[in-house]
């Protein structure tokens, strides 16, 4: 693809011969690590201990510290137990406890994972932590389209790799909401598109490209890599991280991806030493002390040696060769506030149509009356405008499924039907067939406002960023639940509720003569949501689809603000 083959070879070559030279100096770190931790006895007899999780990508380098720390003698010392843990697992036993026993440290690749625990609500977990190392988010570019770009010559920047013809170029990326690098990565192409004359519909266009190769596992895109055999579909670039890029390169001891750095800086992954608010007393001196020997200068190496900068951005000297670029450093950036990063997750949620949805479903004794001409009840035609509804969502898209009618759990109008899970996972279980049996459940009055109170509690409380948040009411009926609350109430408290910044929108889908349309529009227009309704239950299909075609296409997808 217009390349000089022999300048590249050249290249390519002391690129290979340095990267074996790491690869067999990263396996004699690896091997010393783990015989010393077998043939050694520890120097410390307390019993103080502190346990560590940390990301996997730097576990390695926390257990050569914490061998060092039970090695020491005297009073004071303690021992690290260390633990290699994905931070998404991390987060989500920190919301709930899975039983294991919590860490006292924890350690993820990004402060913007604290942010998330915390968005997933890890209430006390704090938003930041102390970085004991770095490493840049990076465009990931096939040598052969590096080439085309003008590599070896030139390293490509993001600004060419975007710009590349989009017929023949394909990007991947990652779900930011469960990968940091591919949110700094939003960043740096919001960025780009702000130099655009007309920065709204560049930036649609370009989250509208990342879109279709979009996956839930940065491995995932490493598997696309031309040459690897893994896959019929292949990428020519996607984010990743400087350290990420460097090992797949030494495994596959080629230079088969080339680093692409951000024309302007984009937060780096920090790996943030976080002490959690459950460490107290020595186990929180403990946890101190061991920060400090991770700082310490004659530690440095050894982040080093793992392929990661220092907190500053600084790197080995003949890093410069091997990345394939002229800094010797890259500053580490700042990492981005929570309500940006909320923003743009929201930005990404629009374009990628990916949502939470909690369907409220009316089960009162009127869904079981006959649709004329349908030869069906208005329960089964609404159960078959939702089943049809679950292809317009992504299979990544999450919904639960609660009933509300009166006294379905105790006293309470409402319960839990379906939990709140990927369409995947519903479709590859048994839950198409838990819904059809709703139709033996039908009895009851109409408690709808007390039923969307709770539910919209419940949303707001499991709000995720990066996605869509809904709650759906689909009923027959108006309130008729006098031991509940009035809809001067209800209103009173979804105003309460509703936060511009985390945005949660009812959409009442109302069927038959006897819906009070009125009713459920202000309730809907409370949230910023909107109520479709028809008095023929048979057009439920043209209703149900309506409501979601147009919710799904969010801003900055269908509705870019105008002037854009």
């Amino acid at each position: 693809m217009g390349r000089h083959a022999s300048s590249s070879e050249r290249s390519r070559g002391s690129i290979v011969l340095l990267s074996t030279l790491l690869v067999l100096a990263i396996a004699g770190w690896l091997s010393f690590d783990f015989l010393a931790d077998q043939l050694r006895a520890s120097g410390c007899d307390s019993g103080l201990s502190i346990n560590v999780t940390a990301a996997p990508d730097v576990a390695g380098v926390i257990e050569k510290a914490a061998t060092q720390a039970s090695e020491a003698e005297g009073e004071g010392c303690y021992h690290v137990n260390v633990t290699g843990r994905d931070s998404e697992s991390t987060a989500e036993s920190l919301v709930l406890s899975d039983g294991g026993e919590p860490p006292d440290v924890w350690i993820p690749e990004s402060t913007m994972w604290l942010q998330h625990a915390q968005n997933k609500g890890a209430w006390d977990v704090p938003v930041s932590g102390t970085s004991i190392a770095s490493t840049p988010v990076v465009l990931a570019v096939t040598d052969d389209t590096a080439g085309s770009l003008g590599w070896p010559d030139e390293t490509p920047s993001w600004s060419q790799v975007i710009d590349a013809d989009e017929e023949n170029f394909d990007i991947g990326f990652t779900d930011p909401v469960r990968d940091p690098a591919s949110l700094s990565a939003l960043i740096g192409i919001k960025n780009l598109a702000e130099s655009r004359s007309d920065p709204g519909r560049a930036y649609t266009s370009l989250l509208r490209r990342l879109s279709p190769n979009t996956v839930q596992d940065p491995a995932e895109l490493f598997g696309k890599v031309p040459g690897q055999g893994t896959t019929d579909e292949t990428l020519d670039a996607f984010p990743t991280t400087e350290l990420a890029l460097l090992r797949y390169n030494l495994e596959a001891r080629t230079a088969n991806l080339v680093a692409s750095y951000p024309d302007e800086t984009v937060p780096s992954l920090d790996f943030p030493y976080t002490v959690l608010p459950g460490t107290t007393g020595q186990h929180r001196t403990a946890a101190k002390d061991f920060l400090d020997r991770l700082r310490a200068p004659g530690f440095a190496e050894n982040f080093s040696a793992a392929g990661l900068r220092t907190p500053e951005g600084e790197a080995l000297r003949d890093r410069a060769q091997l990345d394939r670029t002229t800094a010797e450093a890259v500053p580490r950036g700042t990492v981005p506030r929570p309500d940006d990063v909320r923003q743009l997750l929201n930005e990404w949620a629009g374009v990628n149509l990916s949502a939470r949805v909690q369907v409220l479903l009316d089960v009162s004794g009127s869904m079981a009356q006959h649709v004329p001409g349908a030869g069906k009840s208005r329960m089964a035609v609404t159960l078959d405008a939702a089943e049809t509804g679950l292809n317009l969502f992504k299979p990544t898209t999450e919904i639960g499924v609660w009933l509300f009618s009166t006294n379905l759990d105790g006293s309470k109008p409402y319960r839990e039907l379906l939990s709140v899970r990927p369409v995947s996972e519903h479709l590859s279980r048994d839950s198409v067939q838990v819904l059809r049996g709703v139709a033996n459940q039908i009895g009851g009055n109409t408690g709808l406002y007390d039923s969307v109170l709770a539910a919209y509690r419940d949303a707001t409380e499991n709000w995720e960023a990066g996605r869509i948040n809904i709650v759906v009411v689909l009923t027959d009926g108006k309130n008729a639940y006098p031991a509940g609350i009035t809809r001067d109430e209800l209103l009173a408290e979804l105003n309460k509720l509703v936060d511009p910044r985390r945005p949660l929108q009812v959409i009442g889908i109302g069927i038959g003569p006897d819906v009070d349309e009125a009713e459920l529009s202000e309730i809907a227009e409370a949230t910023g949501g909107e109520a479709y309704t028809t008095e023929d239950p048979a057009k439920i299909n043209e209703v149900f689809h309506a409501a979601l075609s147009e919710l799904l296409c969010q801003p900055p997808a269908c509705k870019p603000d105008a002037g854009r």
